[in-house]
Protein backbone atom coordinates (compact mmCIF):
# COMPACT_ATOMS: atom_id res chain seq x y z
CA UNK A 1 0.00 0.00 0.00
CA UNK A 2 2.83 2.39 0.85
CA UNK A 3 4.43 1.70 -2.52
CA UNK A 4 1.19 2.52 -4.36
CA UNK A 5 0.81 5.76 -2.39
CA UNK A 6 4.40 6.67 -3.19
CA UNK A 7 3.82 6.06 -6.90
CA UNK A 8 0.63 8.13 -6.86
CA UNK A 9 2.36 11.03 -5.12
CA UNK A 10 5.28 10.90 -7.54
CA UNK A 11 2.98 10.84 -10.56
CA UNK A 12 0.97 13.76 -9.20
CA UNK A 13 4.15 15.77 -8.72
CA UNK A 14 5.31 14.98 -12.24
CA UNK A 15 1.91 15.88 -13.65
CA UNK A 16 1.90 19.31 -11.99
CA UNK A 17 1.72 22.02 -14.63
CA UNK A 18 5.01 23.57 -15.69
CA UNK A 19 3.51 27.05 -15.27
CA UNK A 20 2.97 26.59 -11.54
CA UNK A 21 6.22 28.40 -10.72
CA UNK A 22 5.79 31.18 -13.27
CA UNK A 23 5.04 34.73 -12.10
CA UNK A 24 1.54 36.15 -12.41
CA UNK A 25 0.69 37.39 -15.89
CA UNK A 26 -2.22 38.69 -17.94
CA UNK A 27 -1.66 35.80 -20.37
CA UNK A 28 -1.99 33.22 -17.60
CA UNK A 29 -5.10 35.01 -16.30
CA UNK A 30 -6.69 34.89 -19.74
CA UNK A 31 -5.82 31.21 -20.04
CA UNK A 32 -7.46 30.46 -16.67
CA UNK A 33 -10.48 32.63 -17.53
CA UNK A 34 -11.07 30.54 -20.66
CA UNK A 35 -10.18 27.17 -19.13
CA UNK A 36 -12.52 24.72 -17.46
CA UNK A 37 -9.77 23.74 -15.00
CA UNK A 38 -11.03 25.97 -12.17
CA UNK A 39 -14.21 23.99 -11.64
CA UNK A 40 -15.68 20.53 -11.78
CA UNK A 41 -18.60 21.12 -14.13
CA UNK A 42 -16.68 21.65 -17.41
CA UNK A 43 -17.50 25.38 -17.44
CA UNK A 44 -15.15 28.35 -17.48
CA UNK A 45 -15.44 32.00 -16.54
CA UNK A 46 -15.90 32.65 -20.26
CA UNK A 47 -19.02 30.47 -20.27
CA UNK A 48 -20.93 33.29 -18.57
CA UNK A 49 -18.65 36.13 -19.69
CA UNK A 50 -17.58 35.47 -23.29
CA UNK A 51 -14.64 37.74 -24.13
CA UNK A 52 -15.04 39.29 -20.66
CA UNK A 53 -18.53 40.63 -21.32
CA UNK A 54 -20.25 42.33 -18.41
CA UNK A 55 -17.00 42.61 -16.46
CA UNK A 56 -15.86 46.05 -17.61
CA UNK A 57 -17.16 47.76 -14.46
CA UNK A 58 -15.72 45.08 -12.18
CA UNK A 59 -12.31 45.68 -13.77
CA UNK A 60 -12.10 48.93 -11.81
CA UNK A 61 -12.66 47.25 -8.43
CA UNK A 62 -9.80 46.90 -5.95
CA UNK A 63 -7.95 43.59 -5.74
CA UNK A 64 -9.63 42.37 -2.53
CA UNK A 65 -13.09 42.89 -3.98
CA UNK A 66 -12.09 41.12 -7.19
CA UNK A 67 -10.67 38.20 -5.19
CA UNK A 68 -14.03 37.76 -3.46
CA UNK A 69 -15.93 37.94 -6.75
CA UNK A 70 -13.57 35.52 -8.51
CA UNK A 71 -13.82 32.95 -5.71
CA UNK A 72 -17.58 33.36 -5.43
CA UNK A 73 -17.90 32.52 -9.12
CA UNK A 74 -15.43 29.63 -8.92
CA UNK A 75 -17.25 28.06 -5.97
CA UNK A 76 -20.87 28.69 -6.97
CA UNK A 77 -20.89 28.71 -10.76
CA UNK A 78 -17.91 26.50 -11.64
CA UNK A 79 -18.28 24.15 -8.64
CA UNK A 80 -14.57 24.46 -7.86
CA UNK A 81 -12.32 25.26 -4.95
CA UNK A 82 -11.50 28.88 -4.14
CA UNK A 83 -8.08 30.18 -5.11
CA UNK A 84 -5.81 31.37 -2.30
CA UNK A 85 -5.57 35.16 -2.21
CA UNK A 86 -1.79 35.02 -2.41
CA UNK A 87 -1.63 32.57 -5.32
CA UNK A 88 -0.11 33.27 -8.71
CA UNK A 89 -3.34 32.13 -10.35
CA UNK A 90 -5.43 34.65 -8.40
CA UNK A 91 -2.99 37.45 -9.23
CA UNK A 92 -3.07 36.40 -12.90
CA UNK A 93 -6.88 36.38 -13.11
CA UNK A 94 -7.03 39.80 -11.46
CA UNK A 95 -4.40 41.12 -13.87
CA UNK A 96 -6.48 39.84 -16.79
CA UNK A 97 -9.73 41.26 -15.41
CA UNK A 98 -8.14 44.69 -15.06
CA UNK A 99 -7.42 44.67 -18.82
CA UNK A 100 -11.18 44.64 -19.41
CA UNK A 101 -11.66 48.15 -18.00
CA UNK A 102 -13.02 50.58 -20.59
CA UNK A 103 -10.41 52.86 -22.13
Amino acid sequence: MKKILSVVITLAALAAPAWADEPASVERGKELFNSNSLGSNKKSCATCHPKGSKLQRAASYDDKRLEKIVNLCIVTMLKGNPLPSDSTDMASIIAFLKTLAPS
